[in-house]
C-alpha cells in the first residue's frame, strides 16, 4: 500500500467527515480504524483513479467497480440492517452514540458481475420495485429500501419520512 503523509490522510478524513455529516451520515468514531480506511481509499484513487472500497477487490475498470466506489451502492442498506457499512467507514447514529456496536457485516455485493446494479437492464434501474420515501418536513425524496437515518437536506430524523406514491401511479 502506498504511504501517504499524515496531513494528506487527515485532510481527506476531515473532508469525508464534513461530507458525511452534511448528508446525514457518520464516520466510524474509531479514528485510527477510520484513518486506515481513508488511507486505503487514497491508495485506490492513486492506483485506479477512483475511490474503490478498500475492503473489496477492485478490478481497475471503473464500470465494473461502479457499485463499490465509495460511498458504495450497498452503504445505505448495510446501515439500515447492520448499523455500519461493509468496510465500517460509515456507521449509524446509534453506533456513533455508543448505544450499539458495529459487528460483522455480510457481503451484499452479488458475486456474479451481471447481477450488480451497473449491469441491470435500464427498466430495472428506472425504479421498478424500488420504494420512494418523502421527508414530510422538506419534501426530499429518497429512492431506496428504507428512509435515510437523517434527511440530508433538513436533518429531520428517519421517523419523519413517509412512503411516497407518484401521482397517477
Amino acid at each position: 500500500m502506498a504511504q501517504f503523509e499524515s496531513k494528506e490522510v487527515d485532510a481527506q478524513y476531515e473532508k469525508l467527515a464534513r461530507e458525511a455529516e452534511a448528508g446525514g451520515y457518520h464516520l466510524n468514531p474509531d479514528r485510527e480504524f477510520t484513518r486506515a480506511l481513508v488511507e486505503g481509499l487514497l491508495t485506490n484513487v492513486e492506483r485506479y483513479g477512483y475511490a474503490a472500497c478498500p475492503c473489496r477487490r477492485a478490478t481497475g475498470t471503473r464500470e465494473e467497480d461502479l457499485d463499490v466506489i465509495c460511498p458504495c451502492d450497498y452503504r445505505d442498506a448495510d446501515l439500515a440492517d447492520y448499523d455500519a457499512c461493509y468496510c465500517g467507514l460509515y456507521v449509524s447514529g446509534d453506533v456513533l452514540a455508543g448505544k450499539k456496536e458495529a459487528g460483522a457485516i455480510p457481503e451484499r455485493r452479488p458475486a456474479k458481475k451481471e447481477d450488480r446494479p451497473q449491469y441491470k437492464p435500464r427498466a430495472e434501474k428506472a425504479g421498478a420495485g424500488i420504494k420512494v420515501w418523502r421527508c414530510r418536513v422538506c419534501g426530499y425524496l429518497a429512492a431506496r429500501e428504507a428512509p435515510p437515518e437523517v434527511c440530508p437536506v433538513c436533518k429531520a430524523s428517519k421517523d419523519r419520512f413517509e412512503p411516497f406514491a407518484f401521482p397517477g401511479a
